[in-house]
């Protein structure tokens, strides 16, 4: 009888040997992000590399401005908005010192090759392999009040509607506080705003940039997605992230006569991660230094330190970009932007 029992007891040891430990549960982390990074966090090849990290990652969008403004983060372990101002805000409130720039991208407008033709030939367009639109002479067309039908030789878009980029809300998305940061620059005589009085100067045409689009969205997800699916006729250029556009082309979400175009000048969104808890502050270091997950940042159209899988993503999808950003003018501070917004704010009533 005893040597059955040891017999038993041999095979028991045998079989839990061969089984594998059940592996750790995985630390739920919580951030709330620009709506443009959502398709990165939702990546499955994204969410095995945090979970071999032990981490699961659960994100809510919202626009960079209401991050920084309205949002309620004591939800959350991470702040993750769109750029460097609203980085600075949430850092200040917070009372954090720590910041992550793990990846950017440059402003740019989302456009048809016919709309193209024809700002080409009204000189606000230089075409090329990257073609290139002068923020100056477009601004020249607001003021004046140029509508798409009274430009020369347009006959492929002779809209009685007044020539427009169409942005996000100023009051709750930071790809709007970017078109406001390039437009202000260039009306100051392309010089950076500072100041009562240049701030003064420059807000009417600010103002005028966006109370005459009408309605516009909270994030940078809806006027692009309408570029995607309705085309040229409501939206022929959209103010976007170049990753936006990368990553739609990766995608296959791109239709023939669709055109990324870049503004001159332009800036750089610089996504700025704030931790808050110390599980945050793991999901900013993962983000800036593996490398599996820059190089996945680099694949959604995202410029990280991957610059080689950025380049080869876009060439392979047949988007033309610069490899070297030269005309980029820097941004106001965040003060001076938000004296802006709040002009811009007031007009709507």
């Amino acid at each position: 009888m005893a040597a059955v029992v040891v017999a038993a007891a041999v095979v028991v040891v045998n079989v839990s040997q061969d089984d594998p430990p059940p592996p750790p549960p995985l630390t739920i982390v919580r951030g709330v992000i620009g709506s443009e990074k959502k398709a990165f966090f939702e990546d499955p090849r994204v969410q095995q590399a945090l979970a071999g990290q032990g981490l699961k990652v659960e994100v809510e969008s919202a626009g960079s401005r209401q991050i920084a403004t309205s949002i309620n983060l004591d939800r959350y372990d991470f702040a993750f908005p769109s750029s460097a101002p609203a980085g600075e805000s949430i850092q200040r409130t917070r009372h954090v010192s720590t910041k992550y720039t793990p990846f950017s991208s440059p402003m740019a407008i989302a456009t048809f090759q016919p709309i193209v033709d024809v700002l080409s030939k009204a000189g606000v367009v230089k075409k090329g392999p990257v073609p290139t639109f002068s923020v100056d002479r477009y601004l020249g067309l607001v003021t004046s009040g140029t509508k798409w039908a009274q430009l020369s030789r347009n006959s492929a878009y002779p809209v009685d509607k007044n020539v427009l980029v169409s942005t996000t809300d100023p009051r709750t998305s930071n790809s709007a506080a970017m078109y406001l940061a390039t437009a202000s620059y260039v009306a100051n005589g392309n010089a950076v705003v500072h100041g009562t009085t240049a701030e003064k100067s420059v807000l009417p045409l600010m103002t005028q940039l966006f109370t005459s689009q009408g309605y516009t969205d909270n994030t940078s997800e809806g006027p692009f997605n309408e570029y995607l699916t309705v085309g040229m006729g409501p939206t022929p250029m959209v103010w976007i992230y170049e990753a936006q556009y990368v990553d739609a082309a990766a995608r296959g979400r791109l239709k023939p006569g669709m055109v990324l175009m870049y503004p001159s000048p332009t800036v750089l969104s610089q996504h700025t991660l704030v931790p808050l808890t110390p599980t945050g502050d793991r999901i900013g270091r993962l983000l800036s230094t593996d490398p599996e997950l820059q190089g996945l940042a680099a694949e959604h159209g995202l410029r990280s330190g991957d610059a080689a899988r950025f380049a080869k993503v876009a060439a392979d999808h047949n988007v033309p970009v610069p490899k070297d950003l030269i005309d980029v003018v820097d941004i106001p501070s965040y003060d001076t932007l938000e004296h802006l917004l709040d002009g811009v704010a007031k007009s709507y009533g």
